[in-house]
């Protein structure tokens, strides 16, 4: 129909209509035969009328049959008699539109030319059907989503039974991230083994072996969101058999919570030789963590009862460690006292009648207005692959380091040289469109198989590749390690997402800690608390930059019988 407002009665229409009804030739005629005996036509906008309207006349008009075809827009005498009729006595109230008075001649006044035949009323439906499908490809929300906050990876260390699951299944709680009921099941099943204090913990220790033993073995991941940022949980394992995996939820954080534990004994094993909190702190620094909050925690135990001298005394322990490493405690380090299980000092500050002490604000509100993070943004795309799986095609994992990545943009995966294209993206389990720095994702990507991927791969812009070699020099500093190490010396690097077997080729020269002069004649070792530039020579080709150009590209730890010996940074890559 031409035009599109109802008119007042649908017999104007239906007059109007005739007009050109009378010169429509006999196809149009054949046409509208057909559609005499139709579904009645309901418009969606006026169903409640047609629904009184059947009401109201139960002995709706239904041509007789003897009455020959009705060409198009041409109403039977009859028929408009009962229309009139039906009008009269249906008056619809003034402000609605007035039903039609018999569906039928409704129907007939379709255009004939807008028969299924005709391609302009396909195509027309074929758009708004497009219309409508569309938003289901392109997730528009998701689009702003992500580029209202800002995305922080928050990561757990410490020494093994610390309480970091806890305190992150606690957040979570507490941030609404999990369900009141899925955490009283956890209780349940808890107490069943008589382990109730470990329930919290649950909501991150997913699999059966870590929640037996009560260790974390895998890197945990949640995340949960405040109103300017959405942070992502890291579970670090604390056990010391579990110290590669640690490295690499490390090595995708940007800020790290090092949780220690106030009850007596405990603290003591965790900090002296030995123990995890060292370590972890001493990794979270060469994985270059910008900010380190300690959690001092379980200040709720019997043997503590948020005692201030306790908290002095961990805190006076840790701290010489902590500024050896490299971490100012005016800037990028503090202090806070909280109880993981009953979530004190987490979300609200400590009451006062528990704690009066302690002034400071609570762990949440102290992540939530940290400075934020100057992410590269512009740079080209960069992603070392933490962990790859099979669904319904090839999905790996890992943290954008730099750059941008849409949907349908081809990539490189390097060091083996493929190309691939990106499939769907998720940010968090929620799919996106397009993902940013600091985000955790998965990719699902075409053009590779998952058994040709392994981590410490790196997706990179076809335009800039990442470099690869096997021989670099790097400046090494030795941490602690008991005897001597020249050249011949091996242990396992790792570097970004990377654990590789590496091997000292040359020593070149030592390197003065204090001033960074350099020595003129070569070493023939290095010892402990040493510092030299070496030639470095991997097993295989991996993936790697120099340290100056991408720092989390650059920087890598030597481990050795278990302990972490070196932390060293890449100068230059030989081949």
């Amino acid at each position: 129909m031409a035009n599109v407002g109802a008119p007042d009665s649908w017999e104007q229409q239906a007059d109007a209509d005739a007009g050109d009804g009378a010169a429509s030739n006999d196809m149009s005629a054949k046409l509208s035969t057909l559609n005499v005996n139709a579904v009645e036509f309901v418009p969606s906008f006026s169903f409640k009328s047609a629904v009184e309207d059947d009401k109201t006349s139960p002995s709706d008009p239904v041509p007789p049959e003897d009455s020959g075809p009705l060409t198009n827009g041409q109403t039977a005498p009859d028929q408009e008699e009962t229309a009139a009729k039906v009008s009269e006595v249906d008056e619809p109230p003034p402000g609605e539109a007035s039903p039609p008075a018999d569906w039928e001649t409704a129907d007939g006044d379709v255009d004939p030319l807008l028969t299924p035949d005709d391609p302009d009323g396909d195509e027309a439906a074929d758009t708004v059907s497009e219309a409508m499908v569309k938003p289901k490809k392109k997730p528009i929300q998701a689009e702003e989503t992500k580029s209202k906050r800002e995305h922080v990876n928050v990561v757990f260390i410490g020494h093994v039974d610390a309480g970091k699951s806890t305190i992150g299944g606690q957040i979570m709680s507490l941030t609404g991230m999990v369900d009141k009921r899925t955490l009283e099941k956890y209780e349940r099943e808890a107490r069943e083994k008589s382990r109730e204090s470990w329930y919290l913990s649950w909501a991150l220790d997913t699999n059966q072996e870590e929640r037996d033993k009560g260790k974390t073995v895998e890197v945990g991941r949640a995340y949960f969101e405040t109103d300017k940022k959405h942070f992502t949980i890291l579970d670090a394992p604390g056990h010391k058999s579990f110290v590669p995996n640690m490295i690499g939820g490390a090595a995708q954080a940007d800020l790290a919570v090092l949780v220690i534990s106030a009850r007596k004994g405990e603290f003591e094993t965790g900090f002296d030789r030995g123990g995890q909190t060292r370590e972890h702190a001493m990794l979270a620094k060469t994985a270059g963590v910008k900010h380190l909050v300690v959690l001092i925690n379980k200040m709720d135990d019997p043997t503590v009862l948020w005692a201030e001298e306790r908290y002095n005394e961990c805190r006076d322990k840790i701290l010489p460690y902590l500024r050896k490493l490299g971490f100012n405690p005016a800037k990028d380090l503090t202090f806070m006292p909280v109880s993981g299980l009953t979530g004190l000092g987490l979300r609200d500050t400590v009451p006062r009648d528990i704690c009066p002490w302690y002034s400071g604000s609570a762990f949440i509100p102290f992540i939530d207005n940290l400075p934020s993070l100057n992410r590269k943004t512009d740079g080209p795309f960069v992603l070392p692959i933490v962990d790859k799986y099979k669904d319904m095609g090839t999905v790996v994992m890992g943290k954008v380091e730099s750059g941008e990545c849409k949907k349908g943009m081809t990539l490189l995966l390097m060091p083996n040289r493929t190309s691939v294209i990106v499939d769907q993206l998720w940010s968090d389990d929620d799919e996106v469109t397009s993902i940013g720095p600091g985000e955790n994702v998965k990719i699902k990507v075409k053009g590779i198989e998952e058994e040709d991927v392994s981590p410490g791969f790196v997706l990179c812009d076809p335009a800039n590749p990442i470099s690869t070699g096997r021989i670099f020099d790097a400046q090494v500093a030795i941490l602690e390690h008991k005897s001597i190490i020249c050249a011949g010396y091996s242990a396992v690097m790792h570097i970004h997402c990377v654990a590789e077997e590496v091997t000292v080729k040359a020593l070149i020269c030592l390197v003065d800690k204090k001033t960074g002069e350099k020595s003129k004649t070569r070493p023939r070792f290095v010892k402990q608390d040493q510092a030299a530039i070496m030639r470095i020579e991997c097993a295989g080709i991996i993936c790697l930059e120099q340290f100056k150009l991408f720092q989390q590209m650059g920087r890598f730890t030597l481990r050795d019988e278990g302990k972490t010996i070196a932390i060293g940074k890449v100068l230059k890559v030989i081949e």
